[in-house]
C-alpha cells in the first residue's frame, strides 16, 4: 500500500515541526508549507534523514489571498495528493481597534480563517470520494472563552472550531474526520514571534505544555473522530468551568 502523504501548512517552526516529525514517524510522506523556504528546507532535510520520508517544500504566505490556491496546483503539478490536512499556519495578529491599518487586519483574517476554510474546500472532497482523510485545525483556547483580548484572535480561532465541528458532521460516516484542536499555553516559537515573551515569563509553569503533547493529542482526536480535541489535562478539566453560565461571565469581567 502507497504511503499516505499529509500537508501541514506553518511547517517552519513550533506545532508545524512537531506535526511532521509525528506524522513522518507514522510513515507517512510530507507536503510542508510556510512562509519561510530557508527554514522549510531546513527541517525537511533533517526529517527525510531521520525517517526516510518523502518530503516536498512549497514556500507560501496564506496571508495572500492567492496562496491556498496556488499550493493546491504546485501539490497537482508535482503528481501528489494530500490524505492528512493540518491548518497549523498562525499568528498572534493586531488589535482590531488599536491598530488602524485595516489591510493588517484583513491579512491576518485570511491567514486564519479564509486560508482554512479554503484548504479544506480544495482538498477535503477527494479525501471523500476515496474514502479516507484526516483534517486537523488548529485552534486554541481561546476560541472557546470570550475575553477581552484585541477582538482578532478568539474571534478567529472561534471560527476554525465552528468551521470543523460543521465539515466534522458533513463528512460523517465517509472515512473524513475533521478535528479542531484547541492548546491551552505551549512551549514553540510563537509567544517569541509575537512578542509576547514578558507575559509567558510572569505566568506560572505549570500552565504550559509541551509541543509534543499537543500534536499527540491533535492526532489522537482525528483518529477518533473527535470533532473538538482540548490538548491537555489541566484544559480539559478547565474548559467545561470556564465555559459554564456562573463562570464565563466572571472570566470576560477578569479581562477588562
Amino acid at each position: 500500500m502507497p504511503r499516505k502523504t499529509a500537508l501541514i501548512t506553518g511547517a517552519s517552526a513550533g506545532l508545524g515541526v512537531e506535526f511532521a516529525r509525528q506524522l513522518a514517524a507514522r510513515d507517512m510522506n510530507l507536503i510542508l508549507t510556510a512562509r519561510r523556504k530557508d527554514r522549510l528546507d531546513a527541517v525537511a532535510d533533517e526529517l527525510r534523514r531521520d525517517t526516510g520520508v518523502h518530503v516536498t517544500t512549497f514556500a507560501s504566505d496564506l496571508a495572500d489571498p492567492a496562496a491556498p490556491a496556488e499550493l493546491e496546483r504546485a501539490v497537482a503539478e508535482h503528481g501528489l495528493r494530500v490524505d492528512y490536512l493540518v491548518n497549523n499556519a498562525g499568528a498572534s495578529g493586531p488589535h482590531l481597534l488599536e491598530d488602524r491599518d485595516w489591510e493588517a487586519n484583513r491579512a491576518f483574517f485570511n491567514l486564519m480563517m479564509v486560508s482554512v476554510a479554503e484548504l479544506c474546500h480544495r482538498f477535503v472532497p477527494s479525501m471523500v470520494d476515496r474514502g479516507w482523510g484526516r483534517v486537523i485545525n488548529v485552534s486554541s483556547m481561546a476560541g472557546r472563552i470570550v475575553r477581552s483580548a484585541g477582538g482578532n484572535y478568539g474571534p478567529t480561532k472561534a471560527y476554525v472550531i465552528a468551521l470543523s465541528e460543521e465539515l466534522a458532521l458533513m463528512t460523517q460516516g465517509t472515512g473524513v474526520h475533521v478535528s479542531a484542536l484547541c492548546p491551552g499555553f505551549t512551549h514553540t516559537e510563537f509567544h517569541a514571534a509575537g512578542g509576547l515573551d514578558e507575559m509567558k515569563a510572569r505566568m506560572p509553569t505549570w500552565l504550559w505544555y509541551d509541543a509534543d503533547v499537543v500534536v499527540a493529542d491533535g492526532i489522537k482526536a482525528a483518529d477518533a473522530g473527535q470533532a473538538v480535541a482540548i490538548s491537555g489535562r489541566l484544559y480539559r478539566w478547565a474548559d467545561p468551568i470556564a465555559r459554564s453560565p456562573l463562570i464565563a461571565p466572571l472570566v470576560r469581567r477578569s479581562n477588562r
